[in-house]
């Protein structure tokens, strides 16, 4: 049966909204109504762009027509064989289709409570891959660390390093609107590169030491050389964004000599079950982003940019491809008309 909107980049540049069938769950899998869908200003649009290497896991990704779909909030309408019928009506989190509905795995649900609205749990993807980054990049109380790039994954990452203790935490970004989007807090220094002097800068804020840590969330790879600089004598550099492109930097003077450790953050690293030395699954990770979210200790409201009807998707991507400056979280409304 037709009557589900959706989203589908049918080449570089192109776009459109298409009528599609209702996908029937098949086994292990439920029917999902969606209500928000959030975008990745990274992940997508370099996709619907075409701007990527030849030959690379990019290019893997960028076969059109291609469905595109990151995070989405949605009602269970119908489960297929094996799944429990209690789901019908309960709202979750998944890894969604940017559709009216969609089919995905039941064991890739995840509960959103009450007190969490849709539009905050559609941030729950991006924080599972900021929350895996940073324990991957292992913070300990009092540790300093550079963000580069304050996008959305580099927002949350600013937040979720501020409470696991790092302090300072320094913001790097070229945008002064992205920059005034970092938290009003007293541990949180934000740094435009264009002023120059950012390494004397971190210099001063970590007394001379140099940061402990440093994320790359910028997914340029011509800034990676730079950004390790910004490091101490055996620290980490983690990898919690996907570079597009080979970078160039010495191994021996970067890497050898001062001993640091690269660290890649990629969502796939979850561990597929819980177990006593790692707990922490995609699906932890979500319960503790709604548990943060419904104390008020972490918000993502002030980072929500736009928020859009279904039909005017097609028009939405083409304008975030052409300028995305002014963007951050960037929600699909399933439920308008």
């Amino acid at each position: 049966m037709a009557g589900n909107p959706t989203v589908v980049f049918n080449g570089p540049g192109k776009v459109s909204l298409e009528e599609t069938e209702i996908p029937r769950p098949g086994r292990g899998e439920v029917l999902v109504r969606n209500l928000r869908t959030l975008i990745s200003t990274g992940t997508e649009l370099t996709i619907l762009s075409g701007e990527f290497p030849a030959g690379s896991e990019w290019a893997s990704y960028g076969k059109y027509p291609f469905i595109p779909g990151y995070s989405g909030v949605g009602v269970v309408e119908a489960v297929g064989e094996g799944v429990d019928e209690s789901l019908v009506g309960g709202r979750f989190e998944c890894y969604s289709t940017h559709s009216a509905y969609c089919a995905v795995a039941a064991n890739g649900l995840y509960p959103v409570p009450d007190g969490v609205d849709s539009e905050e749990a559609a941030f729950a993807t991006i924080a599972q891959i900021v929350f895996n980054g940073v324990r991957r990049g292992g913070p300990e109380w009092g540790e300093t660390a550079v963000v580069y790039g304050c996008g959305l994954l580099g927002q949350l990452a600013v937040r979720a390093l501020r409470l696991a203790g790092v302090l300072p935490v320094v913001g790097v970004d070229l945008s002064a609107w992205r920059l005034g989007l970092l938290p009003k807090d007293s541990g949180v220094l934000g740094l435009n590169p264009e002023a120059g002097g950012i390494e004397d800068a971190v210099r001063e804020a970590t007394g001379g030491r140099m940061a402990d840590m440093v994320f790359e969330v910028t997914g340029a790879p011509a800034a990676i050389a730079g950004e390790m600089r910004l490091l101490r004598k055996g620290g980490r550099m983690v990898m919690l964004s996907s570079p597009r492109g080979t970078s160039e930097f010495d191994f021996h003077d970067m890497c050898n000599c001062p001993s640091v450790s690269i660290i890649g953050a990629h969502i796939s690293s979850h561990p597929s079950c819980s177990t006593l030395d790692n707990p922490w699954t995609r699906a932890r990770h979500a319960e503790f982003f709604f548990e943060l979210v419904g104390r008020g200790e972490m918000d993502v409201r002030p980072l929500i940019s736009h928020v859009g009807e279904y039909a005017d998707a097609p028009g939405l991507f083409e304008s975030l491809l052409g300028d995305r400056s002014g963007a951050m979280g960037v929600i699909l409304d399933w439920e308008s008309k």
